[in-house]
């Protein structure tokens, strides 16, 4: 494990190679690329652009940044990654990023993500071909017109190699930036209400007179979920779970709250640990995931199974459930028992009710809005595997599809989808009392 924390200048290498100017992503295979909007009047340093280039055996990773910055590097195994850690930071790169596409040999690197990962951090991962080390990282001053860069060289090394240096890592406890804390396990709770700071199973207080709903918009940050070449499914969630929100709020007969406010990252654990402390009466996780079928369209409404009821739901639950990986965590220092939470930990009766909620939300929404013809489903999803709080996942569309697309990009009937999902679950609670 190379771990490089690094606030120098240095010179430019004599690279005599072409410089391959990518502006933020390589395609090679299948590749998500997602772009930030920026102020420019922002405080913050700006990510102006990423360039790639090869010489020989090695591959140079530049970043064009408006000012210096500290950073800091680490790998990843299973699959292979690297790291780079870098503060608070606005992305301004091309707005035809997602249309951009190579030919060129870009070495070791299969392709790469970047987004904001939590406070205080932006974060880079590069996805490698084979194992590789940083054989030089340093910041270069502006000159000839050009800005600040943050310029990484890599080279592949033996597979041995690169798993002795994740050990001795793990071993040392150095750069472990990817864990969260405890005492940052509640840093998204409203301002409004004081963060209880302890064991995970600490809740905040919460009066219990009126359901309590949280809604869970999939996604975020440095992971933006799928993509149909314009939009990203993590700024469709958070804008229809705001909708969502506002409306069961206006009915005067629930609290509610969302996961994430604003686009970020936040793992796939923490998420239900955030209901649990808002001690959630209802689990709401919005998803709208596309797949390799574009004529497939319409709603469906996941619950817990340990066996997934087709093909599709067992592929669309293993892309959700890689959220953490793809955004530079790393998951071989937790134990099976939390890596993998088990499906007999679900108690019986909090799976039934789950299912009993989809079974009503289905037949309430098909009346006003499109839904798969088996829209209740059931798949090993992490984020429903709560114990104690009824759970449902529910995929509003597929934006491989371009009428669903239209849908849910459109904040008129996206809004309106929203306040149709929002019914349905006011109609369930009314009904139950």
């Amino acid at each position: 494990m190379l771990i490089v924390k690094h606030f120098i200048d240095g010179l430019l290498w004599n690279f005599s190679s072409r410089l391959i100017k990518l502006s933020g992503t390589i395609l090679l295979s299948s590749l998500l690329i997602f772009n930030f909007s920026n102020n420019a009047c922002s405080e913050l340093p700006v990510v102006t652009d990423i360039r790639i280039g090869t010489n020989n055996d090695q591959t140079r990773f530049v970043i064009d940044i408006s000012e210096p910055v500290e950073f800091n590097i680490f790998t990843l195994p299973s699959p292979f990654r690297i790291v780079i850690d870098l503060p608070d930071v606005d992305w301004n790169l091309p707005s035809d990023i997602m249309e951009r596409r190579s030919s060129y040999s870009l070495g070791i690197i299969n392709r790469f993500r970047y987004g904001y990962f939590r406070s205080g951090l932006s974060r880079i991962v590069l996805d490698i071909t084979e194992p590789a080390k940083v054989t030089k990282s340093f910041l270069l001053r502006p000159n000839g017109g050009k800005q600040y860069r943050l310029v990484i060289d890599l080279e592949a090394i033996a597979e041995k190699k690169y798993l002795d240096s994740v050990e001795l890592r793990k071993k040392t406890g150095a750069a472990s930036l990817d864990k969260i804390s405890k005492d940052r396990i509640y840093d998204i709770l409203p301002p409004r209400q004081k963060p209880l700071i302890g064991d995970e199973n600490t809740s905040v207080v919460i009066s219990k007179k009126i359901p309590v709903i949280v809604i869970d918009p999939g996604h975020g940050g440095i992971d933006p979920g799928s993509t149909s070449g314009r939009i990203f499914e993590k700024h469709i969630t958070l804008a229809a779970a705001k909708e969502m929100k506002k409306h069961l709020e206006s009915l005067g007969r629930y609290k509610v709250f969302l996961t994430r406010t604003k686009d970020m990252f936040i793992r796939l654990r923490k998420r239900r640990t955030i209901a649990r402390n808002y001690k959630a009466d209802l689990f709401v996780s919005l998803h709208a995931d596309a797949i390799r079928n574009k004529n497939i369209r319409g709603l469906s409404i996941y619950t817990l199974s340990e066996k997934a009821s087709d093909r599709e739901a067992a592929y669309l639950a293993e892309q959700e459930n890689k959220s953490d990986l793809i955004a530079g965590i790393d998951l071989s220092t937790e134990s099976k028992e939390v890596a993998n939470i088990l499906i007999d930990l679900a108690q019986r009766e909090t799976m039934n009710e789950s299912s009993r909620l989809a079974y009503e939300l289905v037949k309430y929404i098909r009346k006003f809005s499109r839904t798969l013809s088996n829209a209740h489903r059931f798949a090993g999803f992490a984020v429903l595997k709560s114990p104690d709080v009824p759970s449902i996942l529910i995929e509003m569309g597929f934006l491989s599809n371009r009428r669903d697309e239209k849908v849910l990009s459109n904040p008129a009937s996206r809004a309106k989808l929203a306040r149709v999902i929002g019914d349905a679950i006011d109609f369930y609670f009314r009904k139950r009392k």
